[in-house]
């Protein structure tokens, strides 16, 4: 029984990290200007959480719990320091920390903190993948693993990328504040990439039983129109269309969410979701937003992507879907970021506008190239051509191979639907 009760309670401390993790992580960094110890002392109270809870019960509020359990973990670490010289040194902090008020109850407070640390985070003096991967691991929640997977990297690598990033901003003295105006503009492209990805590693979750991480997806809008409402209350800075592409991109992918996955929970692809649960009010909120900014005449790669996806919500029927124009734009897209992903998107919608062979040739060029060999949607792309072109032989071999390159479950399982249909063909 006593298992069964930390067993719930285990699963209730997962969801409230989803939820959490950024904002008390951002008000501890705020706090202590240590991003190992902030890490480090609430990983601790996690643990003291999952012993503590299922005696006492749930507090009323867990975030506040674990925010003044990880700051008297903190004041343990500082006051067992056993070099004189790093004692006296820390004294000021110790005294700060202890005088610190309980962690707030209003979400105020949070957006301040969550956006101090994307700046932080994004410092020129870190180059752009520290940048991302750093505020991945500490705002995002996301562990070395599944950040290194994000860049197509080793763990080994990206392990290496944090420490180093975490060591400059220590070292440089990077302030932990939203920058002055004159320093905002230069520093918004390092941020709208974070705010993208931690998007993305929501979207579709790398590993673990769920597609979607929720929280991550409506924490990057948040950060996003957050941003925007920074912007805007400076009077030397202008409306920035890109971020308004962003935002858009974002609205737009996420009001086709809750439709990527049947009542079984099963995965969808784009022309088997039943388009009645796309969120027609937030679609409308996001064309709104791509058409003022593209009124701004400054296109951009994130202006791009929310017009591909515009064109997608605005098809009623798969067969309807402009994919003309949609290859168009991410012709356009590789012109602005020539990237292995954007390439494999281009020739998909090549593909689905012309024929499987044509796209299926431009697949050949690109894994020449060695760019992603371990990525599995190149892959799963390459199965899904070869399959509308017939091969199921090739197809399912293709299905097979994408399946050993990726760790969701619920990937895992439309993979081997997949497969089976496949099977039950070849038979």
């Amino acid at each position: 029984m006593q298992s069964e009760i930390k067993s719930s309670y285990l699963k209730l401390i997962e969801q409230i990290f989803q939820e959490e993790n950024g904002r008390v992580v951002a008000s501890l960094i705020g706090f202590l200007k240590d991003f190992e110890l902030a890490q480090d002392v609430l990983q601790e109270a996690y643990l003291a959480a999952l012993e503590h809870w299922p005696q006492a019960g749930l507090p009323p509020n867990p975030a506040a719990w674990l925010y003044t359990t990880a700051r008297r973990k903190a004041l343990d670490r500082l006051r067992r320091a056993t070099n004189l010289a790093r004692k006296q040194s820390l004294l000021k902090t110790e005294a700060e920390i202890a005088q610190l008020p309980d962690y707030p109850d209003t979400d105020g407070p949070f957006a301040d903190d969550r956006l101090k640390l994307i700046f932080t985070c994004c410092h020129p003096a870190l180059n752009l993948e520290a940048r991302v991967a750093l505020t991945l691991h500490t705002l995002g929640g996301l562990n070395t693993a599944e950040i290194a997977h994000a860049f197509l990297v080793s763990e080994v690598t990206m392990a290496q990328r944090l420490v180093r990033a975490k060591r400059k901003i220590k070292e440089a003295g990077i302030p932990y504040i939203v920058p002055a105006r004159d320093q905002l503009a230069e520093r918004l492209d390092g941020v709208l990439a974070v705010i993208y990805l931690i998007f993305n590693a929501g979207y579709t979750a790398i590993r673990g039983v769920q597609l979607v991480r929720r929280e991550m997806c409506s924490e990057a809008i948040r950060l996003c129109q957050a941003l925007l409402e920074v912007c805007r209350s400076e009077p030397d800075l202008r409306e920035e269309p890109e971020s308004l592409g962003l935002l858009a991109l974002m609205m737009l992918h996420d009001a086709r969410r809750e439709a990527r996955l049947n009542s079984n929970g099963e995965m969808l692809l784009l022309e088997e979701q039943d388009r009645t649960r796309w969120k027609q009010n937030q679609i409308s909120e996001g064309e709104a937003l791509l058409d003022r900014a593209m009124s701004l005449n400054r296109p951009g790669q994130y202006q791009i992507q929310a017009a591909i996806s515009a064109l997608h919500c605005q098809a009623r029927q798969p067969e309807a879907t402009d994919w003309y124009q949609i290859s168009v734009l991410y012709a356009e897209l590789n012109r602005l970021n020539n990237s292995p992903v954007i390439r494999l998107n281009w020739a998909v919608a090549v593909a689905m506008a012309t024929s499987p062979a044509r796209g299926l040739e431009l697949l050949a060029q690109l894994e020449t190239q060695g760019d992603l060999k371990e990525y599995y949607l190149f892959h799963t792309a390459r199965a899904d051509l070869l399959r509308r072109d017939g091969d199921w032989q090739q197809a399912l071999a293709a299905y097979r191979h994408a399946r050993t390159l990726t760790h969701n479950t619920v990937e895992l399982a439309f993979l081997q639907r997949r497969m089976d249909e496949l099977q039950l063909r070849l038979n």
